[in-house]
């Protein structure tokens, strides 16, 4: 018989304790779930993390003295040692300050009037190392802010060595991805198993140096490499 996993360790950083009361109250509940800590405001949030080392940080972004984008930046950001996953819950489905916070080195968000089970659930995608784009808004929200995303960015690959880095059937998950598609919806369209996309995506977070599907979402835009961007 096998040893249960630790639970999964979550810092829930909110400026409204009405929202934190909430939030506590679920993940508590959860068998594999232990909050570590609560913070109302960035500045708390990252010191917490600091101190605390949650494995998943709940990070709202409209926070005092330091907001969740800076917060998620100094957690998660690309020069961060062993950052925690953060997932960023908002209230603004199509908003700069959620595109901001994807770049920042968030692993995801979710919208505050989601279900209870459909954060928890989010909870646990993160922890796994895996990205999270709510369904109802990532194409909203990527394709709105597309024109942040294409100029060019010396830290990021070109179009040109992505093509040269990626096979053909790479390229095309990686545009798949970036409308929004999960990897059963992938397998779907190009008639392969799941488990072979997840092998796909695997090679393309490698081969590009991406931590996670947000940043190939992101890139992809940035390159122009979705149909109908520039």
């Amino acid at each position: 018989m096998t040893d249960a996993p630790p639970p999964i360790r979550v810092l829930v950083c909110d400026d409204q304790a009405l929202v934190r009361t909430g939030y506590v109250t679920i993940f508590s509940a959860q068998p594999d779930m232990e909050v570590v800590g609560e913070a109302e405001n960035g500045h708390e949030a990252v010191q917490a993390a600091h101190r605390l080392r949650p494995d998943v940080v709940v990070m709202d972004i409209r926070m005092p003295l330091l907001d969740g984008i800076r917060a998620t930046r100094q957690l998660a950001g690309p020069d961060t040692e062993n950052p925690p996953k953060v997932l960023v819950v908002t209230t603004f489905n199509v908003d700069a300050y959620v595109y901001d916070a994807l770049r920042a080195g968030a692993s995801g968000f979710l919208l505050k009037d989601a279900p209870p089970a459909e954060l928890v659930n989010g909870i646990r995608t993160v922890a796994r190392g895996e990205s999270l784009l709510a369904p109802a808004v990532t194409r909203d929200l990527i394709g709105h802010f597309a024109q942040h995303v294409r100029p060019a960015d010396t830290s990021r690959p070109a179009r040109q060595d992505v093509v040269r880095a990626l096979t053909p059937r790479e390229r095309e998950v990686l545009e798949l991805i970036a409308e929004g598609l999960s990897n059963a919806e992938i397998a779907a369209a190009l008639f392969i198993t799941p488990e072979t996309v997840k092998t796909y995506v695997s090679r393309i977070l490698a081969k590009l140096g991406l931590r996670d599907r947000v940043q190939a979402v992101v890139l992809a835009y940035r390159i122009g490499l979705v149909p109908g961007t520039p």
